[in-house]
C-alpha cells in the first residue's frame, strides 16, 4: 500500500465521495461540487479531524474554503478519469479489500474461537502422542496417513498392542518414542492448535482419534489434568554435561555444590551467576525472564514450580548439566482483555484464521445470490470434451472469447473470457481436468466479487469505515492531479519556470556575494592536477552529466561537488572563495581540491542558482492559477441554512 504525503489540508480534506447512498434525513447535503453531493457528517468528521491536529481550533469560515479547494480538486482528478484508470482501481479495491477483511469476519463465529482458546488457559494436562506424517500433496495421499494412524488407535483399542509399544514403533517423535511417547505436561499455546484442541477436548485415559497438527497427525492419549500454574520468573546457574564423562560430570557436582554453598553463605546469585553459569543467561545475571508450564524440559520445569519465590533450589540435574534456580516472581493466568491480542495472533496463523471469514463468506453468498452457472458449465464441458487430446492454443483462444455467462455474483456475470484471463496458458485444459480447472477458478472469482460487493455495502452501515475508505481514496486522486497540474508541472517546465524567475527576480536578491562554481575533489595532489587539466580542456560542460562523467573517467578516487555557497555557508568554499584559512579535517581522505571555474556572483542569474525556491514559488503559482480554473469549470453550491447550523 502507498502512502501519499500532503499538506496539512489535504491529509484533513481528504473525503467521502462515493458513497452518497449512505445519507439519511439527519444527515443534510452541506453542498454541491460538479453536481456531487457532500454531505454534513462527511464535513464534520474532516473538520473535527482537522481541529485535532491543530494547536488552535480553525473557525469554519476559514475551512470551509479550504475544504471547497479541496473538493474542486477532486473533481478534477475524477473528469480527468483518474477514478477509473487500472493502476487507481487495483490500488484501491486492495486497500478497500485489506480495510473490510476483519470487519466481515462473522463475529459471533470469532469470539466462540478466542473464547474456546483462552478456556484452556485454566488448565495444563499430561500428554502422550503417537506421530504420524501427514500429506498434503492429494487428498487421497493425506487420507493414507490419517488412516495409518487411526488403524494403529483401533489396534490398541482392541489391545493387540500397548501405547508405549505403538509409540516405540511407530512415532516419528524421536525424542518421545523411547518414552512411550510421553511429553509430559502441555499449557494452551504452546503446540500447534490442532494439536491443543483435540487433546484439551480428550478426557483423561481416553485416546483420541488423529489429530492434524498442520505437518503431522497425532494420537493422543490424556494422562492428567491440573489447574494452570501460571507463570514464574526465575534466574539459574548452570554447569555443562551434555555429553560429558562420568569423571567431568562428577566434577561439574563439585563446581555447582560449591557454587550453591557460596551463595547460601551470603554470595550475590546474579554475581555468581555472570561468572560461573555456562548458558548466554549468564551475562543478565541467570535472568530467564517469564515462564509458563511446558517451556522448560520437565525437570527444569518442576523445580522452577515447586520452589517457593525467592528461595533457592538445591543443585539438580537435567539432559543439559547440573543447575541452581531461584524463582523470582509468580503471576497468574492473565484476563481474557490482557491476553486477547495474543489469542488474536495465534488465531490469525493457523487453520482457524480463516473460519470466521468463511462463515460470513456463506451468509454474503447467500445474500448477493452467487452462484455457479451449471447448465453454461456443463455446454463447456462438453466443448472441451470435443477435444480429447486437449485444448491447442487456437482452441483455447476460441473458447477465451466465447461469450458465456458462468457465475453470477448480485445480479452481475462472470464471464468465460474473464475465468480463461485467470488460468495460466502453462495449465493445460483437457477432457478429464477442463470442467474442474474452470469450475475452480469461477468460484474463486465468485468468492471475490461477493466479498467487494461486502465491502462496499460495508460503506453505507460503518461510518468509521467508510471514512478512512473514501479518505484514502480521495488521497490517492489528489496526488495524482495535484502532481500532474503542479509538483511534476514545475519540475519538468523549464520555459515556464525560467519565464517566473525572471519576472519575479527581485523575489530572489541575495542579501550578499556567493561563490559559484565546481570543487574538484581527490586523495592525492598528482590526481588533483591530471583531473584539473581534463576538465579544463573541456570547451563545454553539462551540469546534469559533469560529476558523474569526471568520476567515470577518474575512478572512486575522486569526487566533483557543484556549488553555490556564501561567506561563511561552507569552511571549503571560505578558504577557496574568500580567503579563509584552510580546514583541518583528519576524518576525511578527500584532502586534496580546488575550485573549477567558480565565479562571484552578487544575484542569482538563473534558475538553477535559486532553484529549490523558484520551484517552491512557482508551484504555488500554478496551484492558484489551477485553482482559479477550478472555480470557474465546476459549480459549487453551499446550503448556508446547513452551514450556520454547525457554527451554532
Amino acid at each position: 500500500m502507498k502512502k501519499y504525503i500532503f499538506s496539512t489540508v489535504a491529509i484533513v480534506a481528504a473525503g467521502l465521495s462515493v458513497y452518497a447512498a449512505a445519507a439519511a434525513a439527519d444527515d443534510p447535503v452541506l453542498m454541491t461540487v460538479n453536481n456531487h453531493d457532500i454531505r454534513l457528517s462527511e464535513f464534520e468528521y474532516l473538520y473535527n479531524k482537522n481541529n485535532s491536529q491543530q494547536l488552535t481550533k480553525q473557525p469554519i469560515d476559514e475551512y470551509i474554503g479550504m475544504f471547497v479547494d479541496y473538493k474542486l480538486k477532486v473533481a478534477d482528478a475524477e473528469a480527468a478519469g483518474i477514478d477509473t484508470t487500472a493502476a487507481f482501481l487495483t490500488e484501491y479495491n486492495q486497500f478497500r479489500n485489506d480495510l473490510a477483511a476483519p470487519l466481515l469476519k462473522d463475529k459471533a463465529v470469532e469470539d466462540s474461537l478466542l473464547h474456546q482458546a483462552y478456556s484452556h488457559y485454566g488448565e495444563e494436562i499430561d500428554v502422550s502422542h503417537i506421530m504420524f506424517f501427514t500429506d498434503d500433496t492429494s487428498k487421497e495421499a493425506d487420507d493414507e496417513y490419517r488412516n495409518r494412524a487411526e488403524a494403529v488407535r483401533d489396534s490398541i483399542l482392541a489391545g493387540q498392542i500397548t501405547f508405549e509399544e505403538a509409540a516405540a514403533r511407530h512415532s516419528v517423535d524421536r525424542g518421545t518414542r523411547n518414552r512411550g511417547g510421553h511429553m509430559g505436561w502441555i499449557a494452551a499455546g504452546r503446540v500447534p492448535w490442532g494439536f491443543e484442541e483435540v487433546a484439551y477436548e480428550t478426557p483423561v485415559g481416553a485416546l483420541s482419534h488423529a489429530a492434524n497438527s498442520g505437518q503431522f497427525y497425532h494420537i493422543i492419549k490424556v494422562n492428567a489434568r491440573r489447574p494452570a500454574r501460571g507463570e514464574v520468573k526465575a534466574r539459574h546457574i548452570i554447569r555443562l554435561t551434555q555429553g560429558a564423562s562420568e569423571e567431568e560430570t562428577a566434577r561439574q557436582k563439585e563446581v555447582i555444590d560449591s557454587l550453591y554453598n557460596a551463595i547460601m553463605a551470603g554470595d550475590d546469585f546474579a554475581v555468581v551467576a555472570k561468572e560461573y553459569s555456562q548458558d548466554g543467561t549468564a551475562a543478565k545475571g541467570g535472568d530467564l525472564g517469564w515462564f509458563g508450564a511446558g517451556m522448560m524440559i520437565a525437570e527444569f520445569d518442576s523445580v522452577a514450580f515447586n520452589t517457593p519465590k525467592g528461595e533457592i533450589s538445591k543443585p539438580f540435574k537435567t539432559a543439559f548439566g547440573w543447575h541452581i534456580v531461584q524463582p523470582t516472581d509468580r503471576r497468574q493466568t492473565p484476563s481474557y482483555d490482557e491476553l486477547l491480542p495474543k489469542l488474536k495472533e495465534s488465531m490469525a496463523s493457523d487453520n482457524r484464521g480463516t473460519l470466521a471469514a468463511r462463515s460470513s463468506l456463506r451468509r454474503f453468498i447467500k445474500q448477493y445470490n452467487s452462484h455457479l452457472i451449471d447448465e453454461n458449465l456443463d455446454k463447456i464441458e462438453g466443448m472441451i470434451a470435443a477435444n480429447p487430446e486437449g485444448l491447442d492454443s487456437t482452441m483455447r483462444a476460441t473458447l477465451a472469447v466465447t461469450d458465456i455467462d458462468v457465475a453470477e455474483v448480485n445480479g452481475k456475470p462472470v464471464k468465460l473470457s474473464e475465468v480463461m484471463a485467470e488460468l495460466p496458458v502453462s495449465v493445460a485444459l483437457n477432457a478429464k481436468n477442463g470442467r474442474q480447472l474452470i469450475s475452480s477458478t469461477a468460484t474463486d472469482m465468485l468468492e471475490k466479487r461477493t466479498l467487494e460487493c461486502a465491502a462496499e455495502d460495508l460503506a453505507l452501515t460503518d461510518t468509521d469505515y467508510r471514512n478512512l475508505l473514501n479518505e484514502y481514496r480521495d488521497g490517492i486522486l489528489l496526488f495524482e492531479i495535484s502532481n500532474r497540474n503542479v509538483w511534476d508541472k514545475a519540475n519538468k517546465d523549464k520555459e515556464g519556470l525560467e519565464k517566473f524567475f525572471k519576472k519575479n527576480i527581485k523575489n530572489y536578491a541575495w542579501d550578499k556575494p556567493r561563490f559559484k562554481g565546481y570543487i574538484i575533489f581527490t586523495t592525492n595532489d598528482s590526481l588533483l592536477n591530471a583531473a584539473y587539466n581534463y576538465a579544463d580542456s573541456l570547451e563545454t560542460i553539462d551540469p546534469a552529466v559533469f560529476a558523474r562523467d569526471m568520476r567515470a573517467k577518474f575512478g572512486r578516487d575522486l569526487r566533483v561537488e557543484r556549488v553555490i555557497a556564501a561567506e561563511g555557508d561552507n569552511p571549503i568554499t571560505d578558504y577557496l572563495a574568500f580567503g579563509a584559512e584552510k580546514p583541518v579535517n583528519e576524518k576525511t581522505h578527500w584532502t586534496h581540491y580546488r575550485a573549477f571555474r567558480g565565479e562571484m556572483l552578487d544575484a542569482p542569474r538563473e534558475v538553477a542558482d535559486v532553484r529549490g525556491k523558484v520551484t517552491a514559488d512557482y508551484q504555488q503559482y500554478l496551484e492558484k492559477e489551477w485553482l482559479k480554473r477550478l472555480h470557474k469549470k465546476y459549480k459549487v453550491k453551499i446550503n448556508k441554512k446547513v452551514l450556520d447550523s454547525i457554527s451554532k
